[in-house]
């Protein structure tokens, strides 16, 4: 994890450098004299060479400042995990929703495989994965806000404003689970040790749940993995249509107001973010599988 993020942090913080223009400007107001500008410059050392100010702001990170916002003056680490619960409140209610939808399903389809039920699923998840959030979102606000009045259009507050958000974030991780599910189930059910498992006379949800989905769980805790941290850290459109504040809309705000510590800060905490989902990922593997927790129980 460690050399992953360093490399990471280098190639965030080159960029946002190309990109983000002169800081002063952002600093300083539209009336402030060359002079000013030069103090300023040399006090915050913007002159220095390119690896000089990285390696300062990476012992910044170590010591535990990220630095300030150019706008609004509010720590940059603080401000992220102030927005932090926002985005795990979401991202947690969308794959719980995708996965409550996608696991049974991907099992229904693998087992009447080349049936028109099959094809219908393959449809629908087909459509899941190419619809873009924002459209959706906006779909659904114009239905189930605008056209029914059922549910709010945007904001936080009660349960009744997650519930928009997180169906639209969570019907494309659930077209993409359904998909990796009904393979992982393909692969499985055509084992001899199902075949054994009925033979003994093993009932049917048996062989089914804990022969055929116990060995078919690591490409599908790999695939909740990994979206699990597209939705922590890509769901900017989404929280942007529906004002929802997460660290999503808050990188996105940063950009548009070129706010280069906030927006540097908030992608390196993303990257820190999605390496400890990994990690977690592969520490459950040895709950799915006993064949890894001996093989490292083995080398210990």
């Amino acid at each position: 994890m460690i050399p992953t993020l360093l490399v990471t942090s280098l190639l965030i913080f080159w960029a946002m450098d190309l990109a983000g223009g002169d800081p002063v400007n952002q600093i300083l107001p539209e009336n402030a004299t060359y002079e000013q500008r030069e103090i300023l410059r040399e006090q915050m050392g913007f002159n220095d060479p390119f690896m000089v100010r990285y390696f300062r702001y990476i012992g910044g990170i170590l010591s535990g400042d990220m630095g300030k916002s150019y706008i609004s003056g509010l720590d940059v680490f603080g401000t992220f995990m102030g927005r932090l619960h926002m985005t795990l409140l979401l991202g947690g209610s969308a794959l719980i929703f995708a996965c409550l939808i996608s696991v049974p399903l991907g099992i229904y389809t693998a087992l009447h495989q080349n049936t028109w039920k099959d094809t219908l699923a393959t449809v629908l998840a087909l459509f899941g994965v190419s619809m873009p959030n924002f459209w959706l979102g906006l779909m659904l606000i114009l239905l189930f806000s605008l056209k029914l009045g059922w549910l709010p259009s945007g904001g936080t507050g009660g349960i009744q404003y997650l519930v928009l958000p997180a169906v639209t974030v969570g019907l494309s991780l659930a077209a993409l689970l359904t998909r990796t599910t009904r393979s992982a189930m393909l692969d499985v059910i055509r084992q001899d040790y199902m075949t054994t498992a009925k033979a003994k006379g093993a009932s049917y949800r048996r062989v089914i749940y804990n022969h055929g989905l116990r060995n078919a769980m690591i490409p599908i805790v790999t695939a909740v993995g990994m979206q699990f941290s597209y939705v922590m850290t890509g769901s900017a459109l989404a929280e942007t249509v529906f004002g929802w504040p997460g660290i999503g809309r808050l990188v996105v705000d940063s950009i548009n107001k070129r706010d280069t510590p906030m927006v540097t800060g908030s992608i390196i905490l993303c990257c820190v973010l999605m390496a400890i989902i990994n990690l977690a990922v592969d520490i459950v593997y040895a709950f799915c599988d006993p064949r890894i927790k001996a093989q490292y129980s083995g080398r210990s």
